[in-house]
């Protein structure tokens, strides 16, 4: 994930599947450390915490159904600056 921030890549394109990067990490994550770190990494670099998927739910909606409760803390954190 470091290269392709450092790279300049789009942080906030949304692909096919009506996801952002921060929207796929958290979907295809599993809440253990690398995957915390993945969020970190991408709210850090300035990913939008707030664009929605296609069905209008958002990173933080869809990390709370998932029960990650560290990576809910990153994102609720990333919206209240």
């Amino acid at each position: 994930m470091g290269r392709l921030i450092a790279g300049g890549a789009p942080l906030d394109h949304v692909n096919n599947l009506g996801w952002t990067a921060l929207i796929e990490a958290v979907i295809l994550g599993d809440g253990g450390p690398d995957h915390i770190a993945t969020v970190r990494a991408l709210v850090e670099a300035g990913a939008e915490v707030s664009i929605a998927d296609r069905d209008g739910v958002t990173p933080l909606a869809h990390t709370g159904a998932r029960g990650y409760s560290d990576i809910v803390a990153i994102i609720r954190d990333a919206g209240n600056r």
